[in-house]
């Protein structure tokens, strides 16, 4: 009894001692931003960052001539595979330097898996169905999530200091690097807020431009 009792102070003095982050992502009208990839990167030489994960093979359907999901983040080595669960064919493709590749998709088939090696966006179409677009964001950050509906990213458990935030989204103007904050230091107790403004473009899947793929 007296060792589980140890053992849970020291979980809560271990969750005690660490910091946390919250980005709330809108664009310049205040809009809240769904699908933006939030990237920490500690500053200081002190802070531990978490073991690389095992390599994983990633899934994008195509159902409803559409790609789900619309942004995967993946690290450099990880697979992807593309299913397709629609009734018609797909001809999926991708000009990116990162990784190009193009294949058709009958009904029901999938993909080999497909291999990407290098950090990047990875803008993926469809050349028979033009709103058809999906990215693969493969990135090398200690810490990367996805915001939500509401633009928001939560991150807990994180060693306090200092990190470099930055942020993506497939509306911002391909050849433009992420959003980068610097110095954002992160200390113990309630998470520290961050505001992070995106100045967008049309949704090309609203108003398609293939040279909005090209990244």
């Amino acid at each position: 009894m007296i060792r589980a009792v140890l053992l849970l102070s020291a979980l809560l003095a271990g969750d005690a001692a660490a910091a946390g982050l919250r980005v709330t992502v809108r664009d310049t009208r205040g809009a809240p931003v769904a699908d933006a990839v939030v990237g920490l990167w500690p500053e200081d030489a002190g802070i531990a960052v978490p073991a690389a994960p095992p390599r994983r093979t990633l899934t994008v359907d195509q159902l409803d001539l559409q790609f789900a999901p619309y942004i995967s983040v993946l690290r450099p080595g990880d697979h992807v595979v593309f299913r397709n669960s629609d009734r018609t064919r797909h001809h999926v493709y991708s000009f990116s330097p990162v990784k190009a590749f193009e294949f058709v998709l009958a009904p029901g088939e999938s993909s080999a898996p497909i291999a990407i090696e290098r950090d990047g966006v990875v803008a993926v179409g469809c050349n028979i169905h033009d709103r058809m677009i999906a990215y693969l964001y493969a990135t090398r950050a200690p810490w990367s999530l996805r915001t939500d509906a509401r633009g928001v990213a939560h991150i807990d458990g994180l060693a306090p200091g200092s990190y470099t935030v930055r942020t993506w989204q497939p509306r911002l103007r391909p050849g433009k690097p992420d959003i980068a904050q610097a110095g954002v230091v992160l200390s113990t107790g309630a998470p520290r807020e961050l505001a992070v403004s995106l100045k967008l473009l049309p949704d090309a899947r609203l108003q398609f431009d293939r040279e909005r793929t090209r990244y």
